[in-house]
């Protein structure tokens, strides 16, 4: 009889994932190992480390319930390889398998890995394609052929069509593809937003705890407010609390900041879904769901399905398309090694201490703290994109280099030469002031555009399109900026130009991470 291992990796904790579709209850082994070597390829946030472990633990347990034969490895085990590599070889040998069945990674280094094991292996390997996701690599591949431009847009209209998810027969449900415009509100004076479903770490979870702080006492983040779920069911009450407390408002709000507040109206479901604890058609089906009943408006649904459906659907498709060659482009040239401040959250600049301080205390800030403030300033700031692409890669619960990637280089770095967008994310402090509080606490005056008191965003801003003209001056949709640089008189350029490099040259770089 034949015996097949199988290898679920620390975001494939799906039931349904294609290497256990057809699993043999009598004969097959599954193998979930914690490895050192996939634990440390970055500094991962103490959180996310907690959170994948404890979520492989409580996902064996629930497969050994069921009768399944599991081989877990623990990362504390004496025998640990300390490499999936190693681990894989023996469990080969532990268990006389002579197949090894796998679901295809989300990073290309572990894809190389495994096709290597190909040639290394005296076992037949077989790669199945991962088909939680809603598009295909091969369908992404055909959408993309012929395409000058990768617009999201565009292949966001084509799955609504696929799916019918929004859709009312060949049109959209409402008569719009897109309710952006109605999703730019800042949050209000005397606007609570709803407490989210976090969870206390049990004594399995504390376990965990313990080990990560004795391994990685090192790495960025705190474990004092740990909250995240571990479970298929923690992940699934997650979800039901996004949908019935905060997604009637999270299209008005999606783009709002405040101070204290990382989640606000936001799914905070990414670390369960990207892990595989949820899947993407089942999340966005309960926000369909919702809308049908009347419990949401049609902007919070769609704004929110726009962010699966599509933008994550894209920049998967984006990722594999344009890899291995992608991860190295720096169109701008950016060369400034990153601040001690992504890691210290010691900076003057409150929008930054906030959003570097949430994401220590929670390995999770919003998208548009993502973009519009710590890529915005990355980007303004000229930071080289290898040292921001692998900050953004350790600091999250939600990251993997799949999705993590593309939003970096293309989105906030505009380091794939506008692939991806079609400008760069380029803002003032003005940005920053309409759609938070921050600024209202901060030591700089973000009214004032040059000088020592002067928001740093706003001769950034005015510094980053000088010093990229020669790249970014026939951009159509810089049009305007450039105009308005035209007219600046020369000293005024030369006094941006003078506080930007002040500015950059005083910002302590020395942190490894």
């Amino acid at each position: 009889m034949a015996k097949t291992l199988r290898l679920i990796l620390a975001d494939q904790l799906t039931r349904g994932i294609a290497s256990l579709k057809d699993l043999d209850l009598a004969a097959d082994v599954v193998l979930l190992a914690e490895v050192m070597e996939e634990a440390t390829y970055v500094g991962h946030h103490k959180q996310k480390l907690v959170f994948l472990f404890a979520a492989m633990r409580a996902f064996a347990r629930a497969l050994r319930d069921e009768g399944v034969t599991v081989d877990y490895v623990a990362l504390d085990d004496p025998e640990n390889a300390g490499s999936l590599g190693g681990e894989v070889r023996r469990a080969l040998a532990r268990h006389g398998c002579d197949r090894l069945t796998l679901t295809e990674p989300g990073e290309w280094r572990v894809l190389e890995m495994m096709q290597d094991w190909r040639e290394e292996l005296d076992v037949d390997v077989v790669i199945r394609e991962d088909d939680r996701f809603l598009c295909s690599r091969a369908r992404f591949e055909a959408w993309a052929h012929g395409r000058k431009g990768l617009r999201m847009e565009f292949f966001y209209r084509e799955m609504r069509k696929e799916t019918g998810l929004l859709m009312d027969g060949e049109a959209p449900e409402g008569g719009q593809w897109n309710y952006d415009p109605d999703n730019r509100k800042s949050l209000p004076k005397g606007v609570t937003p709803p407490a989210r479903a976090r969870f206390a770490p049990d004594a399995a979870v504390r376990e965990v705890m313990e080990l990560v702080e004795a391994r990685f006492s090192r790495n960025f983040g705190t474990l004092d407010h740990y909250g995240w779920g571990w479970t298929r069911a923690q992940a699934l009450e997650a979800l039901a609390a996004f949908i019935g407390e905060a997604l009637p408002r999270f299209g008005d709000y999606q783009d709002a900041m405040k101070a204290g507040e990382p989640f606000l109206f936001h799914g905070a479901v990414s670390p369960y879904l990207n892990a595989g604890l949820l899947t993407a058609r089942e999340v966005c089906d309960a926000a369909v769901a919702a809308y049908e009943a009347g419990a949401a408006p049609l902007n919070a649904v769609e704004g929110f399905v726009r962010q699966i459906l599509g933008w994550r659907e894209y920049v998967r498709g984006v990722y594999w398309l344009k890899m291995p060659e992608y991860r190295d482009t720096n169109a701008l040239g950016a060369e400034r090694k990153l601040p001690d401040l992504y890691w210290t959250a010691e900076t003057d600049l409150n929008c930054l201490a906030q959003c570097v301080g949430d994401t220590r205390d929670h390995a999770y800030a919003h998208h548009i703290q993502r973009l519009m403030v710590l890529g915005n300033f990355a980007l303004l700031g000229g930071f080289r994109p290898r040292e921001v692409q692998d900050w953004y890669l350790l600091v999250y619960a939600d990251a993997y280099e799949w999705v993590e990637l593309p939003n970096v280089q293309g989105m906030a770095l505009f380091a794939d030469g506008g692939m991806l967008a079609s400008k760069p994310y380029a803002a003032s402090g003005a940005y920053v002031d309409r759609m938070s509080d921050y600024c209202k606490s901060c030591r700089y005056d973000v009214k004032a555009k040059t000088g020592d008191d002067a928001c740093p965003f706003n001769y950034l801003y005015w510094d980053f399109l000088i010093r990229n003209e020669e790249t970014l001056g026939r951009n159509p949709r810089l049009a305007m900026p450039y105009r308005n640089l035209s007219r600046m008189a020369r000293e005024r350029v030369d006094d941006i130009r003078a506080d930007a490099t002040r500015f950059l040259d005083g910002l302590p770089a020395t942190y490894e991470g």
